[in-house]
């Protein structure tokens, strides 16, 4: 009985046999986890190399690609050298050269309309002198041509630009037959003012009455055309500036149609005295270069028949644009 008691005692009893295993359980499962986040990390670095070397095999394929695209150009622009020949190069060289001088040519004209004549003769200059270089592949016979059309322009453009523009001049004169026209006006309202004063004080009866109140009313129609005119004579002198031709014949013939309302037909024959019909004469058989020399010296119009003469002339010579003689010559087809 002895024996078999110090035995049992030995014998480690359930409890701590059942804390061992639960210590072996734990430290097999922290075992596992550990495993786990080892093969995580080992499949994450896994990834991430394959990754980084699939990137650099797909740059390697676009280095690759490029070089063989950058000889391809290669290849095909050393074909292309080879190619064409000679003298159609030339041709097509020459060609271009042509289509850049009328382009030049039209960038002048601009100038001009702009009323920007130093400019188009600094260009004009340019287009010369670069028709004289080597480089130059347009055909001799032609060359010189444009070379001469060239310098005729630059001369006829260094005289014009010595004297006033001629939409300076219209734009002159149109303010002075508005300014006539402003004074006519105010001449006309003090008069009508004086008169209505003076009968309205005579009081002498109805009849007188009636004749100053229809007066007034003629008066007023007056003033009114004449303040048509100036506003039309306003869009007239913004065309002017604007350059634009067609309008300004159309505002001053529309100007005139509005004035001559106010001249009747027997004042219009009886105020054109001798001297008056030789200026019309004179004026007629004058040309349009003279214009400006005539405005500077034609007194201010002193009555409303002068200013329809001065409206005729304005029309007559209204300023009419003048294409480069080069222009006309690169228009011809060449052959």
């Amino acid at each position: 009985m002895s024996i078999n008691s110090e035995s049992l005692s030995k014998e480690p009893s359930a409890i701590q046999q059942r804390r061992q295993a639960n210590t072996l359980l734990l430290r097999l499962q922290w075992l596992v986890i550990l495993l786990l986040i080892a093969a995580l990390l080992f499949l994450y670095i896994s990834h991430q190399r394959f990754q980084h070397s699939v990137n650099e095999r797909l740059q390697s394929n676009e280095q690759v690609v490029s070089r063989l695209n950058e000889m391809d150009d290669r290849i095909f622009a050393m074909s292309q050298q080879t190619l064409p020949e000679p003298s159609v190069a030339t041709n097509n060289q020459a060609q271009n050269q042509l289509d850049l001088l009328r382009i030049q040519i039209q960038a002048a004209n601009r100038l001009l309309a702009d009323n920007n004549d130093s400019a188009a003769i600094d260009l004009l200059r340019g287009l010369h002198w670069q028709l004289a270089q080597s480089s130059n592949e347009i055909a001799p016979a032609l060359t010189v041509v444009i070379k001469q059309s060239l310098l005729k322009d630059i001369e006829r453009l260094q005289a014009q630009s010595a004297q006033p523009s001629p939409w300076q001049i219209q734009n002159l004169a149109i303010q002075n037959i508005q300014d006539f026209l402003h004074s006519h006006e105010r001449a006309a309202n003090s008069n009508s003012n004086s008169n209505g004063t003076s009968n309205n004080n005579g009081n002498e009866g109805t009849q007188q009455s009636r004749a100053v109140s229809n007066n007034n009313l003629a008066l007023t129609r007056r003033q009114l055309t004449i303040h048509e005119v100036i506003m039309t004579l306003n869009l007239a002198n913004q065309a002017s500036n604007m350059r634009e031709q067609d309008q300004l014949v159309s505002y001053l013939t529309q100007a005139r149609k509005q004035l001559k309302t106010l001249v009747p037909q027997s004042s219009m024959t009886a105020s054109k005295q001798p001297a008056q019909a030789a200026k019309s004469a004179t004026s007629a058989a004058e040309s349009t270069n003279d214009l400006a020399k005539n405005l500077e010296t034609m007194k201010a119009p002193s009555d409303i028949p002068e200013v329809l003469d001065w409206l005729d002339r304005l029309i007559a010579n209204a300023p009419k644009p003048t294409p480069l003689l080069t222009t006309q010559i690169l228009d011809k087809p060449q052959r």
